[in-house]
């Protein structure tokens, strides 16, 4: 308890990890440097597909695909393990039917392949034993530098 305590109040006996900072002030910072370094392969068909079906419009941002890279690699990092399954429900929302009740709809599971796959190329992250992807030593020294300066 006495670590915690001393993190909240600023006072870091160790280095800054993913957990430490916001998370989106965190996703921010890594999809830029994930955009200036240039060795993301981003699909040609981002600027014309949806994240889901539930959806009705593409994304308005042109970068929507680094911050989406950006945050499936902050879950990896949280959760060992992780597929793409799981990812694809997390990353789901609420479908409206118009009068009929809403019902829970799972995310694009090409959109959450092809940015696992870009991450994998990168050797941030890499396949599980168990299934999933785990995060790889140069994905967490990547991701912690990330996180000392977004916190200075």
């Amino acid at each position: 308890k006495q670590w915690y305590q001393r993190r909240v109040r600023g006072k870091h006996t160790g280095g800054v990890t993913l957990k430490d900072v916001e998370s989106h002030m965190w996703v921010k910072e890594f999809a830029a440097f994930l955009q200036k370094s240039g060795k993301l392969t981003v699909p040609k068909w981002t600027d014309i597909v949806k994240t889901a079906t539930f959806k009705e419009l593409p994304p308005k941002d042109n970068n929507w695909f680094y911050i989406r890279t950006a945050a499936l690699l902050r879950r990896v990092y949280l959760k060992q393990g992780v597929g793409c399954g799981a990812l694809r429900k997390i990353y789901g929302g609420r479908i409206n039917r118009g009068s009929a009740p809403s019902h829970h709809k799972k995310a694009s599971a090409s959109v959450i392949r092809h940015a696992l796959k870009g991450l994998e190329e990168m050797k941030l992250i890499a396949k599980h034993p168990d299934g999933g992807r785990m995060i790889t030593s140069a994905g967490r020294r990547d991701a912690d530098r990330i996180a000392f300066q977004v916190m200075s």
